[in-house]
C-alpha cells in the first residue's frame, strides 16, 4: 500500500506533527541531462503553440491561451535597470517574497530586465511587504509611466485586474496567473506545474533507498504550489507504487508562507528524522531553507524549484541533483517583446517546464535511472502519460 505523510503545522514550528494518512513556488530549446528539453503542452482550437511545442491529448483551456516555445531598491521604491531609449517603461511587482528569492520573483526580474533591454526600456521594481500592499505597488508603476507591467504571483490577480481596467493603455502580464475569460491588456503567464512536479516524483521515487521521500511546500492557497505537489506525488507513486511521502505545507498565509527559511529547515530535519532521503523544495525561500537543511546531510539528495537552483543556491549543491523548472524568465522576456511590438493577446501564455541538469550529482544518479527519466520526459510533457492532478 501506499503511505503518505502530511505534516501539519500548529502553533510553533517546532511543534510539528506527522499524521499518517494511506492512499491507494536550463535555458528553453537545450537538452538537459536525463530531464531532456523543457517542453510546453497544451491545446485546444485556435491556440497558438512555439514551434517544437506539442499538444496534450485531451487538454482544455480557456479561450485565449497561447504556448511558449539588476537593480536592487527598497520595499515600496521603484528604480531603473536600464536606460529608456524608447516609448516604453517596464516595472515589475514581485509577491511577498523577495527580489532576490533565487527562485520564483527573480526568474520574473530577470526575465523582465531582459525584456526591457531588448526593446530598449527602462525595467524597475516594487518589492511587496505584504499582500495588502499588491494595488498600491501597481499604482506607484503606473504613475511613474510604466506601460508594460509584470505583476507576480497568483495572489496579485485580483489586483491585477482591476488595475488594467482603470489602465486599457497599460499591458498586464501576470505571472501564475490564470484567466478564466479573456482581458484585452492582461496576458496569464502561466506553467503546467504537474508536469515538472510529476518528473522531480518520478526522480526521487527512482533515487530512494529508504524508500521515503519529502516535499517542503508554500502555502495551499496557491494553486500552483498544489500543482506541484501533486504532480511530486503522483510522479513517485507512477514509478514507486510502494513509495512513503511526507509532505507539508508552510501554515502562514501569503505575506509569510514563501520567506520562512527557518520553517523549511525545521521541517526538512523533521523528514530526514523519518527516514527521508529525498526532498523536494517548492516555497521561494522556505523551499530553500529546506534545499540548505538537507545538504548538510552527506547521502541525501534535495530537488530545487522554478529556476535552475544549481546556480541560485550554491549552499545546496552537495545534495541538489536538479530543479523542477518553470521557465519564468523566458516568459517574461517573450511576453515583453510581444507588448513592445504589438503582437501580446491577451488571455493565458502557458510556459515551458521541465527538469534541469544533474550537474555536480550526475555520477550518483544510476544509467537507467538517467534512462527512465529520459523515456518519461516526453511522454509526461506530451499529456501521454497523465499526472493525475485535477485542479
Amino acid at each position: 500500500m501506499i503511505k503518505r505523510k502530511h505534516l501539519l503545522a500548529v502553533g510553533l514550528v517546532a511543534a510539528l506533527g506527522l499524521t499518517a494518512a494511506a492512499c491507494g513556488d536550463d535555458d528553453e530549446g537545450t537538452d538537459t541531462t536525463g530531464g531532456g528539453a523543457p517542453v510546453t503542452t497544451g491545446a485546444g482550437p485556435g491556440t497558438t503553440m512555439a514551434p517544437g511545442t506539442t499538444g496534450a491529448p485531451g487538454s482544455t483551456m480557456a479561450p485565449g491561451t497561447t504556448m511558449a516555445p539588476g537593480t536592487t531598491m527598497a520595499p515600496g521604491t521603484t528604480g531603473g535597470s536600464t536606460p529608456s531609449t524608447g516609448e516604453f517603461q517596464v516595472g515589475l511587482v514581485t509577491d511577498t517574497g523577495r527580489v532576490d528569492d533565487k527562485s520564483f520573483n527573480q526568474s520574473a526580474w530577470e526575465g523582465a530586465q531582459a525584456g526591457a533591454a531588448a526593446i530598449g526600456a527602462e525595467a524597475e521594481y516594487i518589492e511587496t511587504e505584504t499582500t495588502a500592499d499588491y494595488a498600491n505597488n501597481i499604482n506607484q508603476l503606473i504613475d511613474s509611466g510604466a506601460n508594460i507591467i509584470v505583476t507576480v504571483g497568483f495572489g496579485m490577480g485580483e489586483a491585477t485586474l482591476t488595475a488594467a481596467a482603470a489602465n486599457p493603455d497599460v499591458t498586464f502580464i501576470g505571472v501564475d496567473q490564470f484567466q478564466a475569460e479573456p482581458v484585452d491588456n492582461v496576458t496569464g503567464l502561466i506553467f503546467p506545474e504537474d508536469q515538472a512536479g510529476f518528473l522531480a516524483g518520478a526522480l526521487a521515487g527512482l533515487l530512494t533507498e529508504s524508500n521515503t521521500i519529502a516535499a517542503v511546500l508554500g502555502t495551499d492557497q496557491v494553486p500552483p504550489v498544489v500543482a506541484f505537489k501533486e504532480g511530486y506525488e503522483n510522479g513517485a507513486e507512477y514509478v514507486n507504487p510502494d513509495v512513503n511521502i511526507i509532505s507539508a505545507y508552510h501554515p502562514g498565509g501569503l505575506d509569510v508562507a514563501f520567506n520562512d527559511p527557518e520553517f523549511g529547515a525545521t521541517t526538512a530535519r523533521q523528514a530526514i528524522d523519518n527516514g527521508a532521503d529525498v526532498i523536494f523544495g517548492a516555497g521561494g525561500n522556505t523551499g530553500n531553507g529546506a534545499l540548505i537543511e538537507v545538504a548538510k546531510d552527506d547521502g541525501l539528495f534535495c530537488i530545487g524549484v522554478d529556476t535552475d537552483q544549481y546556480e541560485t543556491v550554491p549552499e545546496a549543491r552537495p545534495c541538489l541533483v536538479t530543479s523542477a523548472t518553470k521557465l519564468i524568465d523566458d516568459g517574461v522576456e517573450e511576453l515583453i517583446a510581444a507588448g513592445a511590438d504589438g503582437s501580446i493577446e491577451g488571455g493565458n501564455f502557458i510556459g515551458a517546464v521541465g527538469l534541469a541538469d544533474y550537474h555536480d550529482l550526475a555520477d550518483a544518479v544510476p544509467d537507467d535511472v538517467k534512462a527512465q527519466i529520459e523515456e518519461l520526459t516526453p511522454q509526461v510533457l506530451s499529456g501521454e502519460v497523465p499526472t493525475g492532478y485535477e485542479p
